[in-house]
C-alpha cells in the first residue's frame, strides 16, 4: 500500500498575527512546520510527502525543505515536493493533490499547525482508510454543547437554541486520511458545487459517503492564536523529554555518559472558605454552585495545591513566595496561568513534571460530572497527557470546616523528572 501525506500549510495565519506565517515559529526550539512534517517523514507508513506553502515560501522554503531540481531530500530519504498553497485550505490540499502519485493507494493530509501528532495516530488514521475508505482522527466533547440561535439586532445575539447531547459531539483534528478514489471525488464536489468546507472529510460527507472517526490524542493541540504557544511549548517541553528518554532506553551508553536522570516527588494542599457571591473554579473549569472560594486569586484550590506540589518537588517553595497576596498583580489571578508560569519555572531548572494526582475535598456540589473536564484543563497547563493526570473528589463526611461545607480543599502530588 502506497501512502502519500500532504502537509496544509498554505495558510498565512491572519487569526494569528506576527510578522512571518505561524508554521515557520519555532516550539520547543524547532519550527512547528519541522515538527508536523518530520512526524510523517519518519513513519514507516508513509512513503511520500508533498507541502503546500505560500507562494513566497516556495520559492525560497526553510533550510529543512530545500529542494533539488524540485524534490526534497529529507532526512527520512523520502521524496518530499512542495506546491504552492490556495486562498483556502481546501485550494492548498486540490493543489497538492494534483501533485501526487497515481500509485498512491491512501493520502493523509494534516493541518501544519497540529505539530504534535504521534505515530500510532498516524498508523491508525491510515489503517482506517484503508478499511472504511474514509477516516478522520477527533476527539470527543467534554463540555457541555450549547446550540446558539442568532437574534437579529439584538446587542447580544447569541442564545442558546438547544443543549445537544455530547456523547454524539466529537470535536475534528488531522490527521484525516482517504483512499485516493474517495477524496478525488470530494474534491470534484468541491470545485463543481462551489461548497467552502473546513476539511476534506466534509467534502466526502457531502458525497455521500461514510467517514470512520479514529480517537485522536489531546496533545494534538492546533497552534492558532498566541495564547496557543504558550500550550505547545509544554507540550513540547514533555514530548522532546520522553523522546530523550526512550533514546535512553534504545542506547544505554549513551544515558551513562549524560546528566543523570532523577525523579522527585513533591506534596501540595490548599484550602479556602466558601462564600457567597464568589464563582468555584476548580482545575480552571467553573462548578455551577450557589458558593465560591474567598481568596487573592480566583481561589481554584485544584490549581493551587498542583503548583505548591510541583514547586516543593523542585524545591523551590510555595505558591505564596512566587505569588504574594500582597502584590496586586495577582489578585483575581487565574491560576491556571500561575500553574503554566511555574511549570515554566521548573523546566527552566532542568525538570518536567511527569505526572499529578488531587483529591478535592468538597461537600457539596458533587465534582463527578466536571473531573473529565478539570483533567484537561490542567494537562493543557502543565503540558502533559491527560492520562497523567488524576482527580478524585471526596467529602470530608461532616467533620470539621470542610464537613460543614463552609470551606474546600485539596491535596496534591506531583512527579518532575530531570530533563
Amino acid at each position: 500500500m502506497h501512502v502519500t501525506a500532504i502537509i496544509a500549510a498554505g495558510g498565512r495565519g491572519q487569526r494569528f498575527g506576527g510578522a512571518q506565517p505561524k508554521q515557520l515559529l519555532s516550539v520547543g526550539g524547532r519550527p512547528i512546520l519541522e515538527r508536523s512534517v518530520m512526524a510523517f517523514a519518519s513513519h514507516p507508513a508513509v512513503d511520500a510527502l508533498i507541502v503546500a506553502l505560500p507562494q513566497a515560501l516556495v520559492d525560497d522554503p526553510p533550510a529543512y525543505l530545500r529542494s533539488v531540481e524540485g524534490v526534497a531530500l529529507i532526512s527520512s530519504g523520502k521524496p518530499l515536493l512542495i506546491v504552492a498553497g490556495g486562498e483556502r485550505r481546501q485550494d492548498s490540499v486540490a493543489n497538492a493533490f494534483r501533485a501526487t502519485a497515481e500509485a498512491s493507494d491512501i493520502i493523509v493530509i494534516h493541518d501544519a499547525a497540529r505539530p504534535f501528532v504521534s505515530a500510532d495516530l498516524i498508523a491508525r488514521t491510515i489503517a482506517a482508510a484503508a478499511e472504511s475508505g474514509a477516516a478522520v482522527a477527533a476527539v470527543q466533547s467534554r463540555d457541555t454543547v450549547k446550540e446558539a440561535e442568532v437574534r437579529r439586532g439584538d446587542p447580544a445575539p447569541r442564545v442558546v437554541k438547544a443543549t445537544l447531547s455530547r456523547e454524539t459531539i466529537y470535536l475534528a483534528q488531522t490527521p484525516q486520511a482517504f483512499q485516493r478514489d474517495v477524496l478525488r471525488r470530494a474534491l470534484e464536489i468541491g470545485v463543481r458545487d462551489g461548497v467552502d468546507a473546513t476539511d476534506e472529510a466534509a467534502l466526502v460527507e457531502i458525497a455521500g459517503l461514510a467517514v470512520r472517526l479514529v480517537d485522536g490524542d489531546a496533545s494534538n493541540i492546533k497552534i492558532t492564536t498566541q495564547e496557543d504557544l504558550s500550550v505547545a511549548e509544554a507540550i513540547a517541553r514533555g514530548l522532546d523529554s520522553q523522546s530523550a528518554i526512550q533514546s535512553a532506553i534504545r542506547n544505554p551508553q549513551s544515558a551513562m555518559t549524560g546528566p543523570a536522570r532523577t525523579g522527585r516527588a513533591g506534596t501540595g494542599y490548599d484550602l479556602h472558605r466558601l462564600v457567597s457571591g464568589r464563582p468555584l473554579i476548580l482545575g480552571g473549569v467553573t462548578i455551577p454552585s450557589e458558593r465560591g472560594a474567598l481568596g487573592h486569586s480566583d481561589a481554584d484550590v485544584v490549581c493551587h495545591a498542583v503548583t505548591d506540589a510541583i514547586l516543593g518537588a523542585a524545591s523551590l517553595g510555595d505558591i505564596g513566595r512566587h505569588f504574594p497576596d500582597s502584590d496586586p498583580r495577582w489578585k483575581d489571578a487565574n491560576s491556571i496561568d500561575l500553574l503554566r508560569k511555574v511549570v515554566q519555572l521548573v523546566a527552566e531548572r532542568g525538570f518536567t513534571v511527569g505526572n499529578v494526582d488531587v483529591t478535592v475535598l468538597l461537600e457539596t456540589p458533587t465534582i463527578r460530572d466536571h473531573v473529565d473536564a478539570m483533567r484537561a484543563s490542567v494537562a493543557g497547563a502543565i503540558g502533559i497527557d491527560v492520562a497523567r493526570v488524576s482527580i478524585k473528589g471526596k467529602t470530608n463526611e461532616g467533620v470539621d470546616a470542610v464537613g460543614r461545607g463552609e470551606a474546600v480543599a485539596a491535596h496534591a502530588v506531583a512527579l518532575i523528572t530531570a530533563i
